[in-house]
């Protein structure tokens, strides 16, 4: 059987992920110097302004707009022309006291409650090393690698798409059948130009030759010039991009945003964990793909379930999966917290690209430390 399935990712310059990073890079700000800062910042940018609005309970001050406006230049936003003027924008900065009545019933320690309600499912398969969608896996990457390329060039801008679709038999990938690209560009970019640009230096350099036919369809800026771009073009908002953040459609996402929120709220902690046993489990052999859900009551550190789907590809034999959660993860906020030292996280790091099949020592959710033990049910 033969099937289709399409994900996208977004560059660091789509409104929606400059404001991710902007709320990140804030939340990022207070732990470091309150590592218990309690934080919920959304943001909001749209043309010549940006809002800072959410909930804060913390030791420590911090000077919010400073870091949004080297947030928004880091990026590239250096001129109204390109979408948005760092140095020249109106920010203002409307966060407020957390509630009481939340801090109450959160508490501290070891039984920590969960800072909301909520369902977080964690996602992987075996159809990449990293253990992602190979859809959504390429899609990050050609927004990683267009990034890259542009900053070495005054002729592209920040806001930028990708898309890719796989084509799947018999539930195995077996190349990619369409890649689309917009891009933001300088008006004097040729589109002929740019086109050629990115078949060969971008599509050319980041997709494996054996993922690329000769039916292969590549599509660069659909729609033609694509000059007004970012918050001029379109208003940001932070949280609104959860499927790329997460698995790219594949899989299930319980609806909850992660930047801007520290670990004690489990949209964000609890999912992180979810992918943590999902990657182990696949990485130990114990099933191709699988999806885990947890889900919470605010105030409260047991989880109220735990869901485990196999995709009928489970090589366990006389082993509930259920039991192995339970004897090698605590899901209680607090384990989890300590378990993936999520106090002591680059955020900002985690708004783009994606916060799932990423490197590096900052992606403690990634981490195979449970492979070994795992692999003692495989029969």
């Amino acid at each position: 059987m033969e099937t289709f399935f399409t994900s996208e990712s977004v560059s660091e310059g789509h409104p929606d992920k400059l404001a991710d990073q902007i709320s990140d890079a804030i939340l990022d700000a207070f732990l470091k110097k309150d590592s218990y800062s309690h934080v919920a910042c959304e943001v909001l940018v749209t043309h010549k302004k940006v809002f800072i609005c959410g909930e804060i309970n913390s030791q420590v001050e911090i000077d919010v707009i400073k870091i949004a406006r080297n947030t928004i230049k880091k990026v590239g936003y250096d001129s109204i022309i390109k979408g948005l003027d760092y140095d020249k924008c109106s920010i203002e900065n409307l966060l407020h006291s957390q509630s009481p009545d939340i801090k109450k019933k959160v508490g501290s320690g070891e039984n920590q409650g969960a800072g909301d309600q909520g369902i977080m499912f964690g996602y992987a398969t075996d159809e990449t090393e990293v253990a992602m969608p190979l859809s959504i896996h390429l899609a990050h990457k050609l927004m990683e690698n267009l990034s890259y390329l542009r900053k070495k060039r005054q002729d592209i801008w920040p806001d930028s798409k990708s898309q890719v679709t796989v084509r799947y038999k018999d539930n195995q990938p077996k190349d990619v059948s369409t890649i689309l690209i917009s891009t933001q560009h300088d008006p004097q970019f040729n589109l002929k130009n740019l086109q050629e640009f990115i078949h060969e230096e971008l599509i050319k350099t980041t997709i494996p030759q054996k993922y690329l036919t000769n039916k292969t369809k590549i599509i660069v800026n659909s729609g033609g010039q694509f000059v007004i771009g970012g918050p001029k073009g379109d208003c940001g908002l932070t949280g609104r991009k959860i499927i790329v953040d997460t698995y790219g459609g594949h899989g299930s996402h319980g609806g909850g945003a992660f930047s801007g929120k520290d670990p004690s709220k489990v949209d964000r902690s609890a999912a992180y964990s979810a992918r943590h046993i999902a990657k182990n489990f696949v990485k130990a052999g114990l099933v191709k793909k699988c999806l885990v859900q947890i889900s919470y009551a605010i105030g409260t550190p047991e989880p109220i379930s735990i869901y485990f789907h196999d995709f009928n590809s489970s090589q366990i034999k006389n082993q509930n999966q259920l039991d192995l959660i339970s004897k090698h993860w605590n899901l209680k906020p607090s384990f989890i917290i300590k378990d993936l030292d999520l106090l002591n996280r680059n955020y900002e790091k985690t708004a783009v690209y994606g916060h799932f099949g990423r490197k590096g020592d900052n992606f403690t959710w990634e981490k195979l430390d449970k492979v070994n033990q795992l692999k003692e049910y495989v029969h």
